[in-house]
């Protein structure tokens, strides 16, 4: 409403005195005659003359480095201009000041509207002429000396610096040893399996608080998958242990042995409920995780450290199983728990998947084993 307002006086401003008592259609026909003129207007000083000579040096990137406030200051010095500061100052919003500043640097070209730096040429405490040939005399007699060492010397000169103040100096003047870029870690294309059991991603998910009935009870989904046919297996435990790790481990191989699937390798995390690896004081020693690979002939294969894409086929079940099951179900037992586990594991394995064309997990066993 105060938009409109304004713009209706600023309308009434703009018409001559004579037409003030003009009837309605009369000042209506005005009004619009102004609203063009001013739309012609605004197109016209839009329109930015760029250099055309393209042989000029820098001309590409004036032409890139124009910007959206220059435009519109182009804009506004050319209807200042024309109609004058304090018309221009109500039409564009902007001060009379703000207008005169720009119109004092404003020579006819888009450049000179350029917001220009406001750093300071010199300042009153920076290094004399003196100074610096002195630190590019010592540094050139001792180029591997260290930073406090040539400080130190240098005072023994008279230079009255800091250490930090000598430091941006040197800084400044290259003068500084380049650090060596580290090399960056270029990921192998992960291995594709070729046969069902041929490795298994294991992985530990802490059941949700807010799923739990007893508020002091804990509990943890241990899930098995195949790479190959993405077919999972799932049991809860009420802790998170090596323990629990190796009663997994039997578990799923003679849940896995039951479909035909002879598993030959297991892959994990670097947790402490699968190995030692990290453990300051039990590096050496195997866990019973372990142990149980060992007894039971399974090659164990540890995925790199802080890396959890690595196990990413588990990693993305556990996020599935987050959204979709833990969100609307509750557990008052480590047996319940488990109870309504298989009846997400029978699910899950029979739902079709896109990395199988479509195919659930076990119609892909089974095709597989057919063709073998």
């Amino acid at each position: 409403m105060n938009k409109n307002k304004a713009r209706v006086i600023r309308l009434l401003f703009l018409l001559p005195p004579a037409s003030l008592p003009l009837s309605e259609d009369a000042r209506r026909e005005s009004i619009c005659k102004i609203k063009k003129k001013e739309k012609r207007d605004r197109q016209k000083s839009d329109k930015i003359k760029l250099p055309t000579n393209t042989n000029q040096k820098g001309s590409l990137s004036l032409m890139n480095s124009i910007t959206q406030d220059m435009k519109f200051r182009q804009s506004l010095m050319n209807y200042a201009k024309k109609y004058g500061v304090s018309r221009a100052s109500r039409k564009y919003n902007k001060s009379r000041s703000y207008i005169y500043f720009w119109l004092k640097r404003w020579d006819g070209s888009v450049e000179s509207l350029a917001v220009k730096s406001r750093r300071p040429h010199h300042h009153p405490n920076e290094h004399t002429k003196e100074e610096i040939d002195l630190i590019k005399r010592y540094h050139k007699r001792n180029p591997t000396l260290e930073l406090p060492e040539l400080w130190h010397r240098l005072r023994k000169q008279g230079y009255t610096r800091c250490l930090e103040s000598l430091y941006r100096v040197m800084k400044k003047l290259g003068m500084l040893p380049k650090k060596p870029k580290k090399a960056t870690y270029k990921p192998k294309p992960y291995e594709q399996m070729t046969y069902p059991g041929e490795r298994i991603q294991v992985d530990v998910k802490v059941v949700p608080r807010k799923c739990i009935a007893d508020p002091e009870m804990k509990l943890y989904q241990y899930t098995a998958i195949d790479e190959y046919t993405r077919i999972r297996f799932l049991y809860g435990y009420d802790e998170q242990s090596t323990y629990s790790s190796a009663d997994f481990v039997k578990r799923l191989v003679k849940w896995y042995k039951r479909r035909g699937i002879t598993v030959k390798c297991i892959q994990t995390d670097n947790g402490f409920e699968f190995t030692n690896r990290f453990s300051p004081s039990k590096r050496d020693k195997k866990t019973l995780f372990e142990n149980t690979l060992s007894q039971l002939g399974i090659e164990h294969k540890l995925i790199r450290p802080y890396t959890p894409r690595h196990n990413g086929k588990v990693e993305r079940s556990h996020r599935e199983d987050h959204n979709k099951f833990y969100s609307c179900h509750r557990f008052y037992s480590c047996d319940d728990l488990n109870v309504q586990l298989a009846a997400r594991l029978s699910r899950t394995n029979n739902r079709p998947m896109r990395p199988l064309k479509w195919f659930s997990p076990i119609e892909f066993l089974n095709n597989s084993v057919q063709y073998d």
